[in-house]
């Protein structure tokens, strides 16, 4: 009795088999006969994917913005740094020159000073060749 409960079990199984193969991508109703909460469930399932889809499209158009935009800040801040890089160097220099400057208006100013004359000539000792001879014109 056993091998037979088997073997009806087994000739169950493969009618549904059958008729699972047969029906395979078909609905279980006919196209005529959809109710009303099957057709709802599709319109709100495609509902669904076209908003899933919109809203995706709408992450990448943003991603993208964001990434331009972080592109642009670092093209910025690197052409910020080297304006402010180069305008320490700039003002360093005319640190320098203004410094120089002063020093020499200084100098120009005291040689119209009382013995200015033979500060400039005591001045210029050290810039004159040895062995040469030196032309002072008054």
């Amino acid at each position: 009795m056993t091998v037979s409960v088997d073997r009806k079990h087994a000739h169950s199984r493969k009618k549904k088999k059958d008729i699972d193969r047969f029906t395979k991508g078909k609905s279980r109703f006919k196209p005529g006969r959809l109710d009303k909460a099957t057709i709802a469930r599709n319109l709100q399932l495609q509902e669904q994917k076209k908003e899933f889809l919109y809203s995706f499209i709408a992450l990448l158009m943003k991603l993208g913005l964001l990434a331009i935009f972080a592109g642009s800040f670092v093209r910025l801040g690197m052409a910020s740094h080297r304006r402010i890089t180069r305008q320490l160097e700039i003002s360093s220099v005319l640190n320098k020159e203004s410094k120089k400057l002063d020093e020499l208006n200084s100098r120009f100013d005291r040689l119209f000073t009382i013995g200015g004359e033979t500060r400039l000539i005591n001045d210029q000792e050290h810039l004159i060749a040895p062995n040469s001879v030196r032309v002072i014109w008054r």
